[in-house]
């Protein structure tokens, strides 16, 4: 089901509950007709959504952003040309349930991340998802914690369990250890017993070593490759030169998982000449993996730090704060709270 699909059906059951902002059987939605900065994002009133097969209703608390949020809102990416609504974090309440769903039912408070990529629609009061991309937000966890964490941590979590199988002992590299997805990864590898090395700017080091990290390394101040030396593991969250740079400073056998899943030129070779192995990940819908975060969670060995919440009619300010890249941590959107 596309996105435009989604958002242009009713849901008579839904429709007699309350819409804030908008009347019976509407919604708001953050959503752009052109590509741009964030200039371009408009709140809108739609036709609530209406879950089908397989698929629930959720009212959305939280949606969480991510740099996949301003890339697509800026060059489409995946998503193509507008009109769309963005966003794929969702924490908030059950409405409704389609046919044949038997995990869930109305009034159950769930979090998970819509089906990359073209999933989307998380920037709205209302969104339609498949049951099973969601799990029960556990009682410890508060909705804007649980809006925060989705997207970036099962990212972290596909690349470092999934793929790497990260172990007691193992010493882990996470590039931009500060950021969305890299202070999440810091907590999953700890929470593994592995040692973490992780860059940031100075001013972000303390930072770092509340969540964990063993071993912060300046960037400015320092080359990582000439720094760091025998790691087992590197997420590499920036892409580029840093995948190829980052070779180096594995161990024969370890492995770079990198989240932008396009190869720097020469990579294969590179990493095929100083017999290391590459990974190019791109995160996925995931049951099982939304049951361990949100386990680890609960458990109080993982939290998204948040660097700011916004209403829907601040959706704009909220991606230009991201677009600067100085973010530590998550940002998020409070459609209906």
């Amino acid at each position: 089901m596309t996105t435009d699909e989604t958002n242009t059906k009713t849901d008579t059951k839904a429709s007699t509950n309350t819409s804030t902002g908008a009347g019976a059987g509407t919604m708001r939605a953050v959503s752009q007709d052109v590509l741009g900065g964030p200039e371009v994002l408009r709140v809108v009133e739609r036709p609530r959504p209406r879950p089908g097969a397989s698929e629930v209703l959720v009212r959305v608390r939280a949606a969480g952003l991510n740099p996949t949020d301003w890339k697509h809102r800026a060059a489409g990416i995946f998503l193509g040309e507008p009109p769309f609504v963005l966003g794929w974090d969702v924490a908030g309440t059950v409405e409704a349930v389609g046919l044949g769903v038997t995990l869930f039912a109305p009034g159950d408070e769930v979090f998970g991340m819509l089906p990359y990529p073209h999933g989307v629609g998380a920037h709205a009061e209302y969104v339609t998802g498949p049951a099973r991309a969601f799990v029960r937000r556990p009682a410890p966890v508060d909705v804007v914690q649980a809006g925060a964490l989705p997207l970036a941590a099962l990212t972290a979590w596909q690349a470092l369990v999934d793929t790497a199988q990260v172990r007691a002992g193992d010493r882990v590299l996470v590039h931009a250890a500060a950021g969305g997805v890299g202070h999440l990864a810091v907590q999953i590898a700890k929470s593994r017993g592995a040692h973490v090395i992780g860059t940031a700017s100075a001013g972000k080091h303390d930072f770092l070593r509340r969540i964990g990290v063993d071993e912060p390394v300046d960037y400015r101040a320092v080359d990582f490759a000439e720094a760091v030396r025998d790691v087992d593991v590197v997420l590499d969250t920036i892409g580029g030169d840093y995948q190829l740079r980052s070779l180096r400073t594995l161990r024969r056998g370890g492995l770079l998982v990198s989240i932008l899943p396009v190869p720097a030129e020469g990579l294969a070779e590179e990493a095929a000449r100083l017999g290391v192995r590459t990974a190019l990940l791109l995160v996925e819908a995931d049951h099982a993996g939304m049951t361990a975060v949100a386990d680890l969670a609960e458990r109080g060995l993982l939290r998204a730090e948040i660097a700011g919440t916004f209403p829907l009619a601040e959706a704009a300010k909220a991606h230009e704060l991201g677009d600067g890249g100085r973010v530590a941590g998550k940002l998020v959107l409070l459609p209906t709270d």
